[in-house]
């Protein structure tokens, strides 16, 4: 007898269909994601579950049988020659450990696990034949996807021809790294939420020419060939590396015991990937979720597979996934709170940014109180008002944000809207792409932070202008823009509390060290958007090597001498030439000039050795001696070497400090030569501790 269902049991699960499938579009094919992966995930499990216990609702088309599809009409579309499907997934380490018990099971034999990084990016499928890449073919609906091969040759680590003339095809992930993702990110007027959409919509540019200018790059992790027979997973990532693919560092290999494990990694020539017994897993997998936020991209979860690959030809696939492999989900923390106000920031370039205050509550062991909500475009799609329930998380781990509002306010409040006027100086704001702006360069807060801008590390270095002097100095009048810095007289400050004679002098002694500041630190200290210490490093190592080419190069507003020079684009170049030519930009330089700064680079640093003349360093961990990252690219470049953003076959030799990430790794799987701490302050002849940093400006992580 048919099962009997309510009606609003039926209405609901038509609802979750058609909200799932506008979803899949929206982040797919849109790359513009309209609800979070948690939530897209709560309503694709609550609709399986619908149709696990009513069969009799089943059908064909719904969002849980197929594949989240990015099939577009922009371009040319291809059938696959491999099934590209999804994965089934789960949110527990024990989980993960009950499918692998229940794949032995199945199985009835003695089975190995790959357990890889889930990395977070645009699937991409790549078509060899004879050794050359012929075809590059998105994920699509899982059987059909578009083919991007011109934008897919731009990746410099795509290899177009193949060590051997075999014919293959290849999964990987394309991804965008992070730190390229924020800089990316910063410029444009509609944000992307995250890099995956970033690297999704860049993939799909009509141009390749601007496809190329994204740093994109990929991982592969599978491969399909009749030229050359596997028995097991672990053999193809081994193959994969030795055709010239980029496969990830970051894999667990397990077997029964870890010996075992051992044995057969070493046997592929993967020693570098962890191993472990079955035992191993549930501690390995709340590691790897622990340390995800230290990787230099983007990641959410971990992918567990059936290592033999005739267990995975014997068990198959479902319309959705393959029955070998499953996702460990990352779960993003969050918790609810109440919004008690939004107020708005005014940066140093005068963008404004509202800021909401929450009542405290804990997400993920860290207490949040305070969450930028981006634009005005942003609190629109919330429909956020002050007083409303909402949902938040720390993406990343690291970042608050507004994820829902769970419940609207009952005081009546409708959404909220950015101010007419700033709230600093009174100037109407104004608005340029998706953000407002404070146009008045005057704006006492604009003003503040010029200022301590230009007194910062990795700036003009001035000690003892921490944002609490630069606050007192310029409230009372006494620094009221970077130019008073240099007229001021700080006698003046003697007798007010917590100015001593010690403190005065550190500050007038700040000021007149500015004289010893290289010229590469007076140009980025002018505050120019996009025009940081790389940007400086390749100007000056182009030959735009004095303020007077400079300022010559902005007045012919010569674009293309700007686009010749390596890392500059045209919308850099272009931020470069207005900048100079700004009024308040040309009187600051004019001061600094009439100051004795620096206005040309130095290419002989005096009688220092040039020992690391040619030489590529990258940079990676933690460090006990340096106040700053810039100050180890320093000593670095003032001995004639280079610095470098990530390890490669060029890079000459990698710094690494204490909790070095996957550059270790990367280094020692292409045999860089890595040197610690201590064996650098020998080279440079400093001995270990001379610069100490405060204990509350420790220098962590990844530096580039």
């Amino acid at each position: 007898m048919e099962k009997t269902v309510p009606a609003d049991l039926e209405k609901r699960i038509g609802k979750l269909r058609e909200e799932l499938a506008l979803y899949q579009k929206a982040y797919y094919v849109d790359s513009r994601p309209l609800v979070s992966d948690l939530e897209y995930d709560r309503l694709f499990d609550e609709l399986c579950a619908l149709e696990r216990d009513n069969p009799q609702y089943a059908d064909p088309n719904s969002p849980t049988v197929r594949v989240g599809s990015d099939l577009s009409s922009d371009f040319p579309e291809f059938s696959h020659t491999i099934p590209v499907l999804s994965l089934d997934k789960a949110y527990s380490s024990q989980a993960v450990l009950s499918w692998t018990e229940k794949s032995i099971e199945k199985a009835r034999s003695d089975l190995s696990f790959v357990i890889e990084e889930k990395i977070d990016g645009l699937s991409m499928v790549l078509y060899y034949e004879k050794g050359l890449l012929v075809r590059a073919v998105t994920r699509g609906n899982g059987f059909v996807g578009n083919e991007v091969t011109a934008n897919i040759r731009t990746l410099p680590s795509v290899p177009l021809k193949l060590s051997q003339p075999v014919d293959i095809v290849v999964r990987g992930e394309v991804y965008l790294p992070k730190d390229a993702f924020e800089k990316i990110n910063s410029t444009l007027e509609e944000p992307y939420a995250n890099p995956r959409n970033l690297a999704a919509g860049s993939i799909r540019r009509i141009k390749s020419s601007e496809t190329a200018r994204v740093p994109l790059t990929i991982f592969c992790y599978e491969g399909f060939t009749d030229d050359a027979q596997f028995g097991d997973h672990i053999q193809i990532l081994a193959y994969l590396r030795q055709l010239g693919f980029r496969i990830d560092p970051n894999i667990g290999y397990f077997c029964r015991t870890a010996e075992q494990a051992r044995a057969r990694l070493k046997e592929a020539g993967l020693e570098n990937f962890v191993s472990g017994s079955f035992e191993d897993i549930p501690a390995y997998i709340q590691r790897r979720t622990r340390e995800r936020g230290g990787l230099p991209y983007e990641i959410d979860g971990l992918v567990c597979k059936v290592d033999e690959i005739s267990v995975r030809n014997a068990f198959g696939y479902t319309g959705h996934h393959p029955r070998w492999a499953l996702a460990y989900k990352f779960e993003a923390p969050q918790a609810e709170t109440r919004v008690l106000g939004i107020d708005v920031q005014i940066g140093r370039t005068g963008r404004v940014t509202p800021v909401a205050r929450v009542v405290p509550a804990s997400v993920g062991g860290s207490t949040i109180s305070n969450i930028t909500l981006h634009n005005q475009d942003y609190v629109d799609q919330l429909e956020l008002a002050i007083g409303d329930t909402v949902a938040i998380s720390r993406r990343g781990d690291v970042i608050p944000a507004v994820e829902s509002v769970v419940e609207k306010n009952e005081e009546g409040n409708t959404t909220w809207r950015m101010p007419e006027c700033c709230p600093y100086c009174g100037t109407a704001l104004v608005r340029r792409g998706g953000h407002h702006f404070c146009p008045n360069y005057s704006c006492p807060m604009q003003a503040k932070l010029r200022i301590s801008f230009f007194t910062a590390k990795g700036q003009m270095d001035m000690e003892g202008f921490g944002p609490e002097t630069v606050s007192l100095l310029f409230d009372n009048g006494y620094v009221r823009c970077v130019e008073d810095l240099f007229d001021f007289d700080f006698s003046r400050l003697g007798g007010v509390r917590g100015f001593g004679d010690k403190k005065v002098a550190m500050l007038r002694s700040s000021v007149e060290n500015t004289r010893k500041a290289s010229f590469r630190q007076v140009v980025t200290s002018l505050g120019i958007p996009e025009i940081g210490s790389k940007a400086v490093d390749s100007l000056c190592d182009s030959g735009l090597d004095s303020m007077d080419r400079l300022l010559d190069v902005a007045d012919r507003r010569a674009v293309d001498e700007l686009l010749a020079v390596d890392q500059i684009g045209e919308k850099t170049a272009l931020l470069l030439i207005d900048g100079l030519n700004d009024p308040n930009t040309r009187n600051l330089i004019a001061k600094l000039r009439s100051y004795g700064l620096k206005m040309e680079d130095e290419k002989n640093t005096g009688n220092l050795s040039q020992i690391f003349s040619g030489q590529s360093w990258c940079i990676t961990g933690s460090f006990e001696s340096f106040a700053s990252r810039d100050l180890i690219v320093r000593l670095i470049t003032d001995r004639g070497g280079k610095s470098v953003s990530a390890v490669s076959s060029k890079t000459s030799v990698l710094l690494a400090g204490q909790n070095a990430g996957s550059k270790l790794a990367k280094a020692r799987e292409l045999g860089v030569k890595i040197i610690g701490e201590e064996e650098f302050l020998s080279l440079i002849g400093r001995p270990a501790g001379e610069e100490k940093p405060a204990a509350s400006e420790p220098v962590q992580g990844e530096l580039f």
